[in-house]
C-alpha cells in the first residue's frame, strides 16, 4: 500500500524518541499486552516499525491470514493499523504513537497464538521441549535486538520449516477457497509444536516415515511400520540420548497374555526355550531367571496373573539388531526389525504402538557418526549419544516434500476428523 512505502526514517523522528530500549525484566514478563507495549514504549522512547516499511508490509500480511493460526482478530488489527497510518500520513497528532503501538500490541498477541498448539495434543515424555508461551516483553525486546525486523516476524510466524510451508498452502487455500481443509488446518497446528531449528528425528505416523533433520532440512528419510489403529502410536516429543545394541525384546504384558501363554499352553514350555525366551522373576532391575514351569499359564492366558517374559538377542529378536529407547511413560521407542516383507506395503500400521525402521544401522550412525557395532556380544550394550537428539512422533496428513510439493495421507487414525488429538498435553 502506498503509505506503507515511504512511512520511514522521516515520520518515526517526529515521535521525538531518544532513548535505546532496555532489557525485559521479571515484573514486565508478567504484564498483559497491552501494559508490557507501553511499558516498552516508555523504556524505548524511540520506534520501532516505523523505520522499516518492509517490516510494516510483513506484519500486515501474516496479521491478514492470522485467522489460519487460530488468531481470529488478525484482520481487524491489520485494518486499524493501516487506518492509524493513513492518519499519521495524513499528520494527525498521535497518530504516528498510536500506529507503533497497535503494530506492536498485534504482533505480541499473534506470536503468542501461534505458541499454542490449537487442538493439537503431543505427550511431552521430556518437559524442555514442550512449547512455551512468550512474555510479551520478551517478545519485543527480541524484536528491538533484530537486525532485520521484518525477517524477526517472517521467522517469529513461520515457526519452522513444515509449518512455513504448510502456513503458505493454507493461505492460499483462505485466499481462493475460504477456508484450508480440515486436514490441512489439523497439521498446521500439530507443525507447530515441532522445533525451529536444530538436530533432530521426525517420525510422520500419518505417512508411515521418519526424517532426520538439520537446520531444517531433511537430510535423510526412511519408511517405518507404526502402531495399527487399535493401538497406535502416540504423538510424543522426547529426547534420544543412547543406542541399545544387542537388544533384549521385553514382551508386553498383554502379548505375554495373548501369544505367549497360549502357546506354552499349547506346546509346552519348551516352545519358550525354541523361540529364545526367557522368564523373570518380576520387572525390577535385580529380577532374576525363573523356571517357566513354575508359572501359572492359565491365569495368565486368563488375564488373571502376569508373566515377565523377554526375547535374548538375536537374529528373530523383534528388536533386531538395536533399538533407539527416550524415557516416556509409555513404552514408545524406535527399534529394528527382523521382519523386512512389511516395508513393502504402501501403508504401514502394523506394529503394537512402537515404531519399526526399514534400516535402524542407518538411523544408528546418523546418530553416533560412526557404524553402530557391538563392541562384545552380551546383551543391552548401552551406546551413549555424545549430545541428546530430541525425536517427534507427530501425524501430518498434510505435509510438504522436498520438491515443494504439498503431499497427503490417509487419516488412518481418524485424528483429523475427531475434532483434536485427544486432551490438550501441559503447556509450560
Amino acid at each position: 500500500m502506498r503509505h506503507q512505502l515511504f512511512l520511514g526514517v522521516a515520520l518515526a523522528a517526529t515521535l521525538g524518541f531518544a532513548t535505546p530500549v532496555v532489557a525485559a525484566d521479571v515484573a514486565s514478563d508478567r504484564l498483559p499486552a497491552a501494559s508490557a507495549v507501553s511499558r516498552f514504549y516508555d523504556a524505548r522512547q524511540q520506534p520501532l516499525w516505523l523505520n522499516s516499511p518492509e517490516a510494516v508490509r510483513t506484519l500486515l500480511e501474516a496479521l491478514r491470514s492470522a485467522p489460519i493460526d487460530g488468531f481470529a482478530d488478525g484482520p481487524d488489527l491489520a485494518a486499524s493499523i493501516e487506518s492509524a497510518l493513513v492518519h499519521a500520513e495524513a499528520g494527525r497528532p498521535g497518530a504516528t504513537r498510536e500506529a507503533e503501538r497497535l503494530m506492536s500490541n498485534a504482533f505480541v498477541l499473534h506470536a503468542q497464538a501461534l505458541s499454542w498448539p490449537g487442538k493439537a495434543s503431543m505427550v511431552f515424555a521430556d518437559p524442555t521441549l514442550s512449547p512455551r508461551v512468550p512474555s510479551p516483553a520478551r517478545l519485543l525486546e527480541a524484536a528491538a535486538k533484530a537486525p532485520d525486523l521484518a525477517a524477526f516476524v517472517r521467522r517469529t510466524v513461520d515457526i519452522n520449516p513444515v509449518h512455513a510451508a504448510l502456513r503458505a498452502a493454507a493461505a492460499e487455500d483462505m485466499r481462493f477457497l475460504g477456508e484450508p481443509s480440515r486436514a490441512l488446518r489439523a497439521s498446521l497446528e500439530r507443525a507447530r509444536l515441532l522445533p525451529a531449528s536444530g538436530r533432530f528425528v521426525l517420525v510422520d505416523i500419518a505417512s508411515q516415515q521418519l526424517m532426520m533433520i538439520e537446520d531444517g532440512q531433511v537430510v535423510d528419510r526412511m519408511k517405518v511400520v507404526v502402531g495399527k489403529a487399535s493401538m497406535k502410536t502416540p504423538l510424543m516429543a522426547g529426547t534420544l540420548r543412547q543406542v541399545t545394541l544387542n537388544p533384549y525384546w521385553n514382551v508386553p504384558v498383554d502379548l505375554a497374555a495373548t501369544i505367549i501363554a497360549p502357546n506354552v499352553l499349547r506346546h509346552g514350555t519348551a516352545w519358550l526355550k525354541s523361540r529364545n525366551y526367557e522368564v523373570l522373576s518380576g520387572w525390577e532391575a535385580d529380577s532374576t531367571v525363573v523356571d517357566p514351569a513354575t508359572i501359572d499359564w492359565q491365569a495368565v492366558a486368563d488375564g488373571k496373573a502376569e508373566a515377565r517374559v523377554r526375547q535374548l538377542p538375536g537374529p528373530t529378536n523383534s528388536m533386531g539388531a538395536m533399538k533407539f529407547e527416550f524415557p516416556n511413560e509409555l513404552g514408545i521407542y524406535l527399534h529394528d526389525t527382523p521382519d523386512r516383507a512389511l516395508f513393502a506395503q504402501s501403508e504401514r500400521a502394523f506394529s503394537s504402538g512402537c515404531v519399526r525402521l526399514e534400516d535402524a544401522a542407518r538411523l544408528g550412525r546418523w546418530l553416533l557418526g560412526r557404524d553402530p557395532v557391538a563392541s562384545s556380544s552380551r546383551a543391552e550394550v548401552n551406546v551413549p549419544l555424545a549430545q541428546g537428539v530430541p525425536v517427534f512422533l507427530t501425524y501430518l496428513t498434510v505435509r510438504p516434500e522436498a520438491d515443494g510439493r504439498i503431499a497427503y495421507a490417509p487419516d488412518i487414525y481418524g485424528l483429523d476428523t475427531a475434532g483434536g488429538d485427544g486432551p490438550l498435553a501441559a503447556i509450560r
